[in-house]
């Protein structure tokens, strides 16, 4: 009798994979040893491609560029909203910013001014090739720079600035079907500078690019629309004489 006490005793072994062993002891849970931190992630999958609640109304900003770049305003722009009159359910869950010009037209200057530091393509070449005048290998290197973005969208960083040419609608495609597939709202920063103004800051800077690439990437340049599924479009124009 009292051997088959014993045996009615003995505890339960686990017949589950759950620890990875199968008969492995199933751990004590009391005050000395609480229960094992399980990772919790949100009900939809990030690599889902989630519908993106288009917004109200397309939106269009002008800017003027500053005879002089002034110091960056305060506070960082992630601090913006990202778009004011959306409820919380159908709100984006970030931004993507594509600037859009000629060189010399004064995208990296944008940025400075607001003290963002862009996923750029310069910034690649200079990683990956240790010279940023490097031209060959251009589809690794935008390769890269969708990777690194998309890493970004991921870990839901909500604001994320993109500095690159992008002069026409086809190589602007994929950046704005990645952000709107992970849920983001797409922007454009379109810099449009007359080529004579470009040419004659190229000129200017320390690494130019030969006049006449510009003046074949000029000839590519399309302007932003809201048909290609930007929520909203800034132009960037320099400040005409006189006014």
């Amino acid at each position: 009798m009292r051997e088959r006490m014993k045996r009615r005793k003995k505890k339960p072994e686990n017949e589950t994979e759950a620890t990875g062993k199968v008969g492995q002891q199933k751990p004590v849970v009391d005050e000395l040893h609480p229960s094992p931190i399980v990772p919790t992630y949100g009900s939809e999958p990030l690599e889902s491609v989630a519908e993106t609640a288009p917004a109200d109304e397309p939106r269009m900003e002008t800017e003027v560029q500053p005879e002089s770049p002034p110091f960056p305003p305060p506070g960082p722009p992630e601090t913006k909203p990202v778009q004011a009159g959306k409820t919380a359910a159908r709100a984006a869950k970030g931004v993507v910013v594509l600037a859009i010009g000629l060189p010399g037209s004064g995208k990296t200057t944008w940025f400075k001014r607001r003290g963002v530091t862009p996923l750029s393509s310069d910034m690649l070449r200079s990683i990956l090739f240790d010279d940023i005048t490097e031209q060959r290998y251009q589809g690794l290197v935008f390769s890269t720079l969708r990777s690194l973005l998309r890493a970004r969208l991921i870990a839901r960083m909500p604001w994320n600035y993109v500095d690159a040419s992008n002069l026409a609608p086809h190589e602007r495609r994929q950046w704005i079907k990645m952000a709107r597939g992970f849920g983001y709202e797409v922007h454009a920063v379109f810099f449009d500078v007359p080529l004579e103004v470009c040419l004659e800051r190229n000129r200017n800077r320390e690494r130019q690019v030969k006049e006449d690439v510009v003046q074949r990437m000029a000839a590519k340049l399309k302007a932003p629309t809201f048909d290609e599924g930007f929520a909203k479009i800034t132009l960037v124009r320099v400040k005409r004489p006189g006014a």
